[in-house]
């Protein structure tokens, strides 16, 4: 030992390299691993949110409350097209294909959605996860630059730049101008060059449009499609068994 720390390069997502980003073939000649294009991709989008938060950490479709909703006729058919969405994921996201959830507090759609978002980050896309008012707290952030922080249109960018953009609770705030025109032009960019989306929202089409704007919602339909309803009862007021 030389007193020294070595440096562990992250491993390859793909397991072709050594972690490097490249490959060594047969007669000594380096080529670029294809995770070599999508770590260059990682570090242009960091300063966003790319991880879940901790109560999500361990989402997955055969732990409650997903594997009951899959079991429960009121949301079964939406759990089966979200598995039907990440089976295909990469061709989802390279297309520029959303998903949208909507229903009742605690009908499960947050959750879903993490699951979504987890399964996009395990295979190597870039992904930035966001509850609306805390995307638009930040938003309002780059406004007070500090040293360090991101300016509007580097953060605009980075976001709208990610694979995967997940938005939690879409319509949960007061609508002022100022919240219109940053949701529109976050989903209009995103629509323009055919990035993902994944939103969740509490409120049926007609009531989000009122809330968000017709553009916006319009724009959405395009990216995500149809809005996947959920119904059920609240599984956070759940009783514990006796």
């Amino acid at each position: 030992m030389t007193g020294q720390v070595e440096r562990l390069q992250p491993a390859c997502p793909l397991g072709a390299c050594d972690g490097s980003g490249w490959i060594i073939d047969p007669e000594n000649v380096a080529r670029p691993c294809e995770c070599r294009a999508r770590r260059i991709h990682q570090a242009r989008t960091r300063g966003v949110r790319a991880t879940l938060p901790r109560k999500y950490e361990g989402v997955s479709f055969d732990r409650p409350p997903i594997s009951e909703m899959e079991r429960d006729p009121r949301s079964r058919a939406v759990v089966v097209h979200v598995r039907e969405f990440v089976a295909d994921l990469d061709a989802m996201l390279a297309g520029g294909r959303g998903l949208w959830l909507m229903g009742d507090v605690g009908t499960g759609k947050t959750t879903l959605a993490m699951l979504v978002s987890k399964l996009a980050m395990q295979a190597g896309h870039s992904a930035a996860v966001y509850s609306l008012p805390k995307l638009l707290t930040r938003i309002w952030k780059t406004y007070d630059l500090g040293a360090g922080d991101l300016s509007y249109s580097e953060f605009f960018r980075r976001l709208t730049s990610v694979d995967l953009l997940h938005i939690d609770d879409l319509g949960a705030t007061k609508q002022n101008d100022w919240v219109l025109e940053q949701l529109f032009s976050i989903v209009d960019e995103r629509y323009s060059t055919q990035r993902s989306m994944v939103v969740t929202t509490d409120l049926e089409p007609d009531a989000l449009e009122e809330q968000v704007g017709r553009r916006t919602v319009s724009r959405l339909v395009e990216i995500c499609g149809d809005p996947l309803p959920l119904f059920g009862d609240d599984k956070r007021y759940r009783l514990a068994p006796s």
